[in-house]
């Protein structure tokens, strides 16, 4: 039998990419939760964990192990149409959910985000053009490519040399979640970090949700790059019902 070519550049047990991947996880994590929960001056912990899990395939496995995990082109182009469609209509979901529920008070997660865009810089001579432009182009390259190709790539892989596809599809599609609360369900205030028990538990749903149908793409094309349109696809039907409807709102 043909020797199965190696998937991890380091495997002198096969304990070691496990723990490795999950320790990252937990470092990553940390850093986004700094980064949008933290003083301004942490704000670049955010981009940088992006970029550092867009990076970890390249230093941590082979070539073998990168299209194992969907660094490759999909075989049919309609998986990009589908994402695109997929990812627009669950983030309008969301909007509609957050607003009919919460409107527009800090219960909102779409809310939580866009407060959280504001306590990057001083946006009240902002236009919305220029709102759209500073703040959704960021949002459809870093946390769509970095978090795909850690979460539905690297991680699962990871999970999968312990545990069952689907098990290891449900705990990473969880972390996503969870890792989301920086962004909603956590807020820094004057006097702290202030927990938002029941809009926060179903924020975490919804972005596990998300997950599922980006871990589904993957699956079924078999590659992660239509995972990351539909996260992109997301962001910006986010950003365009924050900027469009709530923005507008608030002032």
């Amino acid at each position: 039998m043909p020797t199965q070519a190696p998937i991890w550049r380091f495997a002198a047990s096969p304990a070691v990419p496990f723990f490795l991947v999950i320790a990252l996880a937990v470092i990553f994590a940390a850093m986004c939760a700094i980064g949008v929960l933290g003083p301004t001056m942490f704000r670049p912990l955010l981009p940088l964990s992006f970029v550092l899990m867009v990076a970890m395939p390249w230093v941590l496995m082979t070539a073998e192990g990168r299209r194992q995990i969907g660094l490759t082109w999909p075989p049919r182009g309609k998986w990009f149409i589908l994402a695109m469609i997929f990812g627009a209509l669950s983030a309008v979901a969301c909007f509609a959910l957050g607003y009919a529920m919460f409107g527009g008070s800090t219960d909102n997660w779409f809310v939580s985000i866009a407060n959280n865009y504001r306590g990057i810089m001083d946006t009240s001579n902002f236009s919305v053009a220029k709102l759209h432009l500073f703040f959704t182009l960021p949002a459809l390259l870093f946390s769509p490519i970095g978090e795909e190709i850690f979460f539905r790539g690297l991680l699962q892989r990871a999970l999968e040399e312990r545990f069952s596809v689907a098990a290891s599809t449900l705990a990473e599609c969880a972390a996503f979640g969870v890792v989301h609360l920086c962004h909603h369900g956590l807020l820094r205030e004057a006097t702290g970090l202030t927990l938002l028990p029941a809009s926060g538990a179903l924020w975490v749903l919804l972005m596990f949700a998300a997950a599922m149908l980006f871990a589904w793409l993957r699956k079924r094309s078999g590659s992660l790059y239509p995972a990351m349109v539909s996260h992109a696809s997301f962001n910006l039907a986010m950003n365009v019902t924050i900027f469009s409807v709530l923005w507008q709102l608030a002032h």
